[in-house]
């Protein structure tokens, strides 16, 4: 089976599994990276070094006719931003890695809520490309089980190593699997976090706080300081009974600042007032 592959370093665990199953690529198509939290790097010196173009770009019913030319029969997609044209008349399949157990979980990037929900299971879904994100029949799905304390970067970690175990069993019986794939029924839409789920608030207990800094982890969480926002990368807390009105700040050692909460402290271990991509920027 000749395939194309669309993402990025996160998911490279898709495009190597189905490689070592068989499967013969044609190209590489990824999207802009951060260089910070995402990279696009590995992909593309694979790409280089298996001599298929890699394009970062949008793919267009150009590229879509030039598969076609080329005798790709599938477009395997796993972390790619930019919507696919109708690729029926081109290809004869066309699937999608979604970080969900679909149909829960459709959207943008799921995973943070899956924590700020506190679930305790989680999973990635295997489904045929439909005109609607994340909408096409399920060809299979791998599921794992989540820590009470679970971590942004944990999940994700679980989600590529789960993503390589859903690509084996994709990839080896692709053609049944296709076939037998199932209609979603019930389907929830997960969109982006708004900017107040994202923030600490504290008059609640440190629970909540962390659970926000466990959920948004690397990205960066935002909290009330100084009369401003401040972006939060790393954060721990306690429970602790006191009399500080909550979001006082009580303690401070250097840059590691502790804030009183409504039943214990949050300690802001790495913060900026400049988010991690702004900080990147003004390094480069």
């Amino acid at each position: 089976m000749r395939f194309a592959f669309a993402g990025f370093d996160r998911w490279r665990v898709v495009f190597d599994t189905f490689v070592a199953a068989g499967w013969e690529p044609v190209a590489l198509y990824t999207i802009p990276v951060d260089n910070q939290t995402e990279f696009n790097s590995e992909m593309v010196e694979r790409a280089a070094k298996l001599r298929i173009p890699a394009r970062l770009s949008r793919i267009d019913d150009d590229d879509l006719r030039w598969l076609a030319s080329q005798g790709c029969d599938a477009l395997v997609v796993s972390g790619y931003d930019w919507r696919i044209p109708d690729w029926r008349g081109h290809l004869r399949y066309a699937m999608n890695f979604h970080p969900s157990p679909l149909p829960e979980g459709r959207g943008p990037y799921p995973v943070m809520r899956a924590i700020l929900d506190d679930r305790r299971a989680w999973g990635i879904s295997c489904h045929r490309l439909d005109a609607e994100f994340d909408a096409g029949n399920v060809l299979a799905a791998e599921t794992f089980p989540l820590d009470a304390d679970e971590w942004h970067e944990a999940l994700q970690l679980k989600l590529q190593m789960a993503a390589g175990r859903l690509a084996s069993r994709v990839a080896r019986d692709f053609e049944r699997l296709w076939h037998d794939s199932r209609p979603q029924q019930h389907s929830s839409y997960w969109p982006k976090l708004e900017e107040s789920e994202r923030t600490l608030d504290f008059t609640r207990p440190v629970a909540d706080a962390m659970r926000i800094v466990r959920a948004l982890g690397q990205v960066e969480c935002l909290a009330p300081l100084f009369g401003t926002k401040v972006h939060v990368r790393r954060a721990m807390a306690w429970q602790a009974a006191h009399d500080y009105p909550p979001g006082q700040i009580v303690h401070q050692y250097h840059r590691w600042i502790v804030v009183a909460a409504a039943d214990g402290f949050v300690a802001l271990l790495e913060w900026s007032p400049f988010s991690a991509a702004a900080r990147l920027q003004m390094r480069g």
